[in-house]
C-alpha cells in the first residue's frame, strides 16, 4: 500500500455569488505537467462573453491540468490575426479564440476555435448554440473540447452532481452543474434523504427518503418531478443502485430478516434476492458491463468490498488488511474500484486495481466517504468535513489536485456525479 502525494504548489479560491452558485470551490494541487493555454474573451456580445470567459477558464483551472497564459491585452477573434511566434513567445502550447452573439431566433451562438502554438495548426473550429440563458452551458461545452483535444480524455465540465444539503432538520436533494450552478432542488423535507443514484440517461434519480417513518426507496423524474416508491417493504429499504443500461436496480432490503441485497426492475417489479450470507450485504454497484456487483458485507467479521456476477454466483473478497472498506465504485473503465477506508480512526479514499489488488490512498484522511467517479474517471467527488462542517470534495485518480466544494450554508452530503449529457 502507497500514498499519493499531492502537490500543494496552487491555491486557488473560486468565490461564486449566493444567488448564482451553490458551492464555492477552493482547489489545492496541481497535475504533474500542466498545459499552458491562452483563453481570449470571445469578441460580439460583451455581457455573454464573459460569462463564457469565466466558465471556461474556472474549468480549465479546476481540473489543474492548465495554467492560464497571460493576455496582456491582446485581443483578436479571427484566425488571420493568430501570430503563432508572438503566442509562442509567451509561452502557450494552445490558443482560443472566437465570437458569441444572441441570434434573432433568440439562441445564443458561440463560434469557437482552438489551435496548436507549436504545431501551429488548427485543432477545433465549431459552432456552438444554446437557448437564451444558457451561456454557462456553452462555456462548459467548450471547455469540454478544449480539454479533449489537449488531453485526450472526454471533459466533464456539462455532467452534474447530486447532493443532499442539510440546514438543521431540513433536508434538500439539490443537483447542480459540475461547478455548482444552476442549483435545481429535486426535493425539501424534514427528514433525511440518503443514497441519491443517477439513471444512466441522467434522467432520474433514486434515494432513500425517511418520510413514511422507515427507509423507503424513491425514483424521481428530473424533468416532470414525478416520483413513485419503488420499494417500501417492512423494514429498512435502501442503497439503490442502476444498471449500467438502465433496466435494472440493486436495493438492499431488510424484509427477510438481515441486509441482502435484491434486484428489481425501476418500476418495482421482478424482485429478488440475490445475496444469501445472512449477513450485512449492502452498497451493491453494477459495473460498466452490467456483469456484475461490488457490494459491501461484514460477512468476515468487518466491513469489506466483495465481487459476485450479477445473475449470482461464488462471492469473491476484495480487500483485506488492517482496517476497514466501504462504498465502492468501479472505474468507469472497469479495471478497478474507489472505496472510503477506515484505518486508525479516519476515513480516507482509496482505489484498488482488480489485476494487482494493490490499494492506493488518494486523501490524507479524515472524514472522507462516498465515493463517485466523474464520468471520465479522472476526478473523484466525496464527502468531507472542513471548517466544522459538512463540505463535498474531490480528488484526481492520481492523488494530485484537490478541490474543496463549500454549501453557502448548511452541511453537504451524499454525493454522487451523474452521466456526462
Amino acid at each position: 500500500m502507497r500514498v499519493i502525494q499531492s502537490i500543494f504548489g496552487l491555491l486557488l479560491l473560486i468565490q461564486a455569488s449566493v444567488a448564482s452558485a451553490v458551492l464555492d470551490i477552493e482547489i489545492i494541487g496541481a497535475g504533474e505537467k500542466q498545459i499552458p493555454v491562452a483563453i481570449v474573451p470571445m469578441g460580439g456580445d460583451a455581457k455573454l462573453s464573459q460569462t463564457i470567459h469565466e466558465v471556461v477558464v474556472g474549468d480549465l483551472m479546476r481540473s489543474g491540468l492548465f495554467r492560464m497564459v497571460d493576455l496582456a491585452g491582446k485581443f483578436l477573434t479571427e484566425p488571420s490575426q493568430v501570430s503563432y511566434a508572438d503566442w509562442q513567445v509567451r509561452g502557450a502550447d494552445a490558443l482560443a479564440i472566437g465570437t458569441v452573439a444572441m441570434q434573432p431566433s433568440g439562441r445564443i451562438e458561440a463560434r469557437f476555435r482552438l489551435f496548436d502554438v507549436v504545431k501551429q495548426a488548427e485543432l477545433v473550429g465549431q459552432s456552438v448554440t444554446a437557448a437564451e440563458g444558457q451561456a454557462r452551458a456553452v462555456g462548459h461545452r467548450i471547455a469540454d473540447m478544449i480539454y479533449e483535444k489537449l488531453t485526450g480524455d472526454k471533459g466533464v465540465f456539462g455532467s452534474r452532481i447530486a447532493y443532499v444539503n442539510r440546514r438543521g432538520q431540513n433536508f434538500r436533494l439539490i443537483v447542480a452543474d459540475s461547478d455548482g450552478y444552476n442549483e435545481q432542488v429535486v426535493l425539501a423535507q424534514n427528514e433525511p434523504i440518503m443514497s441519491p443514484s443517477w439513471s444512466p440517461d441522467g434522467s432520474h434519480l433514486a434515494y432513500v427518503s425517511f418520510e413514511t417513518g422507515h427507509a423507503a426507496v424513491f425514483v424521481q423524474s428530473l424533468y416532470t418531478n414525478q416520483r413513485k416508491v419503488l420499494a417500501d417493504f417492512r423494514g429498512s429499504n435502501s442503497a439503490p443502485a442502476w444498471s449500467p443500461d438502465g433496466k435494472q436496480m440493486a436495493i438492499v432490503l431488510t424484509r427477510d430478516g438481515s441486509s441482502q441485497i435484491y434486484l428489481v426492475r425501476p418500476d418495482g417489479s421482478n424482485l429478488r434476492r440475490i445475496t444469501f450470507s445472512g449477513a450485512i450485504d449492502t452498497e451493491p454497484h453494477f459495473s460498466p458491463d452490467g456483469q456484475y456487483l461490488l457490494f459491501t458485507s461484514d460477512r468476515g467479521g468487518s466491513a469489506q468490498i466483495y465481487r459476485m456476477p450479477v445473475e449470482g454466483g461464488p462471492e469473491q473478497r476484495l480487500t483485506f488488511g488492517e482496517g476497514s472498506n466501504y462504498s465502492p465504485r468501479h472505474n468507469p473503465d472497469g479495471n478497478g474500484f474507489i472505496f472510503a477506508h477506515r484505518n486508525n480512526g479516519k476515513f480516507y479514499i482509496a482505489m484498488q486495481d482488480f489485476q494487482t489488488g494493490q490499494m492506493e490512498l488518494l486523501t490524507e484522511g479524515g472524514w472522507e466517504k462516498k465515493p463517485s467517479f466523474a464520468p471520465n474517471g479522472k476526478l473523484i467527488l466525496f464527502a468531507s468535513e472542513a471548517k466544522g462542517r459538512g463540505i463535498l470534495a474531490t480528488v484526481s485518480s492520481d492523488g494530485r489536485v484537490k478541490q474543496h466544494m463549500f454549501t453557502q450554508s448548511g452541511d453537504a452530503r451524499e454525493p454522487v456525479w451523474g452521466p456526462n449529457p
